[in-house]
């Protein structure tokens, strides 16, 4: 039985509770849905529904021009860039994952290898496997405390060092690291020194790294680094960014991925493989999803601690990383799954730890991007 469940329809129908799921398990940003609403009588004004003739032929394959200038001003404001960013080194493809396949093509062989930490979205390997055959070289993090860092799940370079050595052992040449920041399913946002170290790390190698930064508006305490907002990089021309419409804006079905990257041979490459008001933005929709974020993850927390399941504390409002162990008949991956049929039975959908190649078992993720009145009736 596979992890990903499709609900039958969106939202939650107290009356057909039984017909469906309890979506806790996939992030749909569901709480400013409304938000956009609000304003859909502005989005359907006749100047923002015009559609110039020019669009309807072929354009640049890596998105028109006008959107990436757009998306090169954005980006240059929210990842607080020190200089503005060069709209000839953003590309625009249809979602993330298409960015993934198309740059894994470009800068990686078949048959190479890319490190990553885990627990970590696991899709990833799918994406990057699709067109160049990339192999996942795990970094297992672990939810034990020792003198080297404070806190459960923590990446350090030794951990990274330890996965080039692993790899070599396999005689897999590593081509690429890969980060989610902030971490997807543990909600960690890496502080700007170990960014720095990581970078630094890959260079000493001769890595590419990909940052992939699709959650960075949906951090509650606004303590987050970008890589983009590095005055110097220790190699720019291996250094790849990724951030998409999805996450931040709930727009999960309006595919919009884009890459910034510095590589000239990499905007070549991948361009042969393939709007909203900012006062509005700053003033209405990020504080507001910001709030709804943070009343949906005091109410999710606040039950799990009520249960006693101990969760990992991290500053980002997008998901909790819980242990459930204690509910598990055996500290086994198969009692894992037998207590995540056990949730689907009761029509709740959360994701087990080893959809991310959590190394132990009894870790779920679930996402707070659920309405209030789902998360109070569970937990009264």
């Amino acid at each position: 039985m596979g992890y990903y469940v499709r609900r039958q329809k969106p939202g939650f129908d107290k009356d057909s509770s039984a017909k469906n799921l309890d979506i806790f398990g996939v992030y749909e940003l569901v709480l400013t849905w409304r938000i956009i609403m609000s304003v859909r009588d502005m989005l359907m004004r006749p100047d923002m529904t015009y559609l110039e003739p020019a669009l309807l032929g072929y354009n640049n394959f890596v998105g028109i021009k006008s959107l990436r200038e757009e998306a090169a001003r954005f980006l240059t404001d929210y990842c607080h860039s020190p200089v503005p960013l060069n709209p000839n080194n953003v590309i625009i493809l249809n979602g993330c994952c298409s960015v993934l396949c198309a740059l894994s093509a470009v800068i990686c062989d078949p048959g190479d290898g890319f490190l990553t930490p885990t627990p970590y979205y696991s899709r990833i390997a799918l994406y990057t496997g699709a067109y160049s055959g990339l192999q996942p070289v795990y970094v297992h993090l672990n939810s034990q405390v020792t003198e080297d860092h404070s806190l459960p799940f923590s990446l350090t370079i030794q951990k990274l060092e330890e996965g080039m050595e692993k790899a070599k052992q396999q005689g897999i040449r590593v081509k690429a690291l890969i980060l989610i920041n902030p971490q997807n399913p543990l909600g960690e946002v890496y502080s700007p020194r170990l960014l720095k170290e990581c970078l630094e790390f890959a260079s000493r190698y001769s890595l590419h790294v990909i940052l992939d930064e699709i959650y960075m508006l949906s951090v509650l305490d606004n303590d987050f680094t970008s890589v983009l907002s590095f005055r110097a990089l220790p190699d720019p021309k291996r250094t790849h960014f990724i951030w998409g419409l999805s996450k931040d804006f709930g727009m999960n079905g309006l595919r919009v991925g884009v890459l910034y990257t510095e590589n000239k041979h990499v905007v070549h490459s991948m361009s042969r493989l393939a709007t909203f008001h900012q006062y509005w933005l700053d003033n209405v929709f990020f504080p507001t999803n910001k709030e709804l974020l943070r009343e949906s993850q005091t109410i999710l927390v606040t039950g799990l601690e009520e249960l006693g399941i101990p969760i990992l504390h991290r500053a980002t409002g997008i998901y909790v990383w819980a242990d459930f162990s204690k509910f598990l008949t055996s500290q086994t991956f198969e009692a894992e799954m037998d207590l995540w049929k056990r949730f689907i039975a009761e029509k709740l959908y959360i994701t087990p730890g080893k959809a991310f190649e959590c190394g132990e078992p009894g870790w779920f993720r679930l996402t707070t991007s659920v309405p209030n009145d789902i998360l109070q009736l569970y937990k009264d």
